[in-house]
């Protein structure tokens, strides 16, 4: 059997992660932004998490889609409570800062702030669990907290890698409807399953 040159595999991969970015930012749109950013990041993260796995035949426009419609209203309903809670950062944020002054108030917003990473970081995590695991909406948020609070280690390196893409759009603009999406769930998928692979061991040796 002949072997395929290795650029022509290259070209592949890149064409099929432009695809699942484009169609991330679509369906996003879609669903009017709010109503489309979870169902179409559980989608993406799906395709990601298979390309990880070594599946990499699977057709990236039916499988997105059919996630998409899947898993559009479990993943919305779960995303009203991140939302929900962002909401409740953002007012305590604006109330802070148009209220209250002195070395308290800096202190507070210091506090917030971090919050707000946290749940950033407990989203990105979110669609890492959602696609890996079945579990009930309420155990999805827990342990989006819970693995974000208990591991400083892949934070850390989640939260590095999310800093690079960001200098590399911030650099070169013309990437964004390429990869904006697509990039850092890589990236969040990769280091989460590894966390996940780690979890998995110790369990079936305990």
């Amino acid at each position: 059997m002949k072997k395929v040159p290795w650029m022509i595999v290259v070209c592949e991969w890149i064409w099929r992660a432009i695809l699942a970015n484009l169609y991330w930012i679509a369906f996003t749109i879609l669903g009017l932004g709010v109503f489309g950013f979870f169902p179409a990041s559980v989608a993406l993260f799906t395709i990601v998490r298979k390309w990880l796995r070594k599946e990499s035949d699977l057709p990236v426009w039916k499988t997105f889609k059919q996630v998409y419609f899947q898993e559009w209203k479990r993943s919305n309903g779960i995303g009203l409570i991140f939302y929900g809670i962002g909401l409740f950062l953002f007012i305590d944020i604006r109330i802070v800062e148009q209220l209250m002054t002195g070395i308290f108030a800096s202190f507070l917003l210091i506090i917030l702030y971090i919050l707000v990473f946290v749940l950033l970081l407990a989203v990105g995590y979110f669609f890492s669990i959602y696609v890996h695991y079945e579990l009930s909406p309420k155990e999805y948020v827990k342990q989006s907290f819970l693995f974000t609070l208990t591991g400083l280690p892949s934070a850390i390196w989640i939260g590095a890698g999310l800093v690079v893409i960001g200098m590399l759009l911030m650099r070169f603009p013309g990437l964004l409807p390429l990869i904006t999406g697509v990039a850092p769930a890589y990236w969040m998928m990769r280091v989460s399953l590894n966390r996940f692979n780690r979890l998995e061991q110790r369990l079936s040796h305990s």
